[in-house]
């Protein structure tokens, strides 16, 4: 198959490419490797798929010297233009849109990032999918989407109508904005809400890769809520399984859908939304200390209020997307911890007896 994955030198996008690439399909990956944190980190990426960072800025688009069936392009969602022309060019099977703006405590001082990134560019992935229709748009939606439910787990059976950051309120939009093109124009997609993915190459703006990188250099953390957070960590390994499970299985209308009694995740349209989290959270202190002993070295942990735009735990209610996608996600905080801890040491060349 001809896949288009979008955030491909990003964390999740990089993972899934190899992955697709070691399976044999033909993919085209696009990023605008921007400058929200160390554009050296996705270069570093792009390396490992084999393309070469020598060629930027004056090559937009790049044929891996590792891997035959790969091509990168350097470009923005924003630009509508170069965006429907990769559709009319290059006949795609499906698309994986994981290119966002990220970060909820970022979308409180800088809201136009997400304005650009996630709505005007994701609308024009829409557009390119009506006018060059495709057999499959999976996209990456969040677990923050819901906001300020109670109800444990989150289930997509739920509200998510208060968001309480706008990278949520942009993540929800994500999510009316494909059912709407789906309901109009017979476009089959998927949405899938992800929760705290982590593992090697990871973002360096979440929280497991900051506390590493301080505890290591002896700095001190900053622990919000008291540490009384709870997270639904999942590895990027199993997160990885679940999108490529998903872009196979092609939704249908649901034909017992009732619009008197409206299930969220699913439509009278080829729409579906699933859950992708590991199902068992975790406490945040339980984790710095899992951390500390994979490090060899306490943490100097500074207490703190809760910030604006969080939330106090996530937790995955899986069910769906076991059901349907045959999602089970496997490794757990100790194995996945062990394995970017060995991953940032050997990356960042930190020497194995600190």
């Amino acid at each position: 198959m001809k896949i288009f994955v979008t955030g491909a030198a990003g964390f999740i996008g990089f993972h899934l490419t190899k992955k697709l690439l070691d399976e044999g399909h033909d993919v085209i990956g696009l990023d605008n490797i921007n400058e929200y944190y160390s554009p050296k980190l996705k270069y570093d990426r792009l390396a490992e798929l084999g393309i070469d960072s020598a060629s930027f800025p004056s090559a937009k688009k790049i044929n891996s010297s590792k891997y035959r069936n790969f091509q990168f392009l350097q470009e923005q969602l924003e630009n509508g233009k170069a965006i429907l022309d990769i559709f009319r060019d290059e006949k795609l099977d499906v698309v994986v849109n994981l290119a966002a703006q990220a970060g909820v405590r970022y979308s409180i001082d800088n809201p136009y990032a997400y304005l650009n990134s996630n709505l005007l560019g994701f609308l024009n992935m829409l557009e390119a999918c009506r006018n060059y229709p495709v057999k499959h748009l999976v996209f990456a939606s969040s677990s923050s989407v819901y906001g300020l439910n109670r109800k444990i787990p989150f289930s997509t059976d739920q509200t998510t109508s208060h968001p309480v950051s706008l990278y949520a309120a942009t993540k929800k939009s994500n999510e009316l904005m494909t059912h709407t093109y789906s309901h109009l124009f017979n476009i089959p997609s998927t949405g899938l809400r992800f929760f705290t993915v982590y593992g090697p190459w990871g973002r360096p703006d979440m929280a497991y890769f900051s506390f590493t990188r301080d505890i290591l250099e002896g700095k001190e953390i900053k622990v919000f809520n008291a540490g009384k957070m709870l997270r639904d960590f999942t590895y990027i390994d199993d997160i990885v399984n679940g999108i490529q499970n998903a872009m196979f299985k092609i939704p249908d209308s649901n034909p017992a859908w009732d619009a008197d009694r409206a299930d969220p995740a699913s439509s009278s349209a080829p729409f579906r939304i699933y859950n992708l989290g590991h199902h068992q959270p975790v406490k945040l202190l339980d984790f710095i200390s899992t951390l500390e002993t994979l490090l060899g070295k306490k943490a100097k942990v500074r207490l703190m209020p809760m910030q604006p735009g969080d939330v106090e735990q996530t937790f995955a209610d899986i069910d769906e997307a076991s059901r349907d996608l045959g999602f089970n996600p496997t490794t757990d905080i100790q194995q996945g911890l062990e394995m970017f801890v060995e991953w940032y040491k050997k990356y960042y060349k930190v020497d194995s007896g600190q």
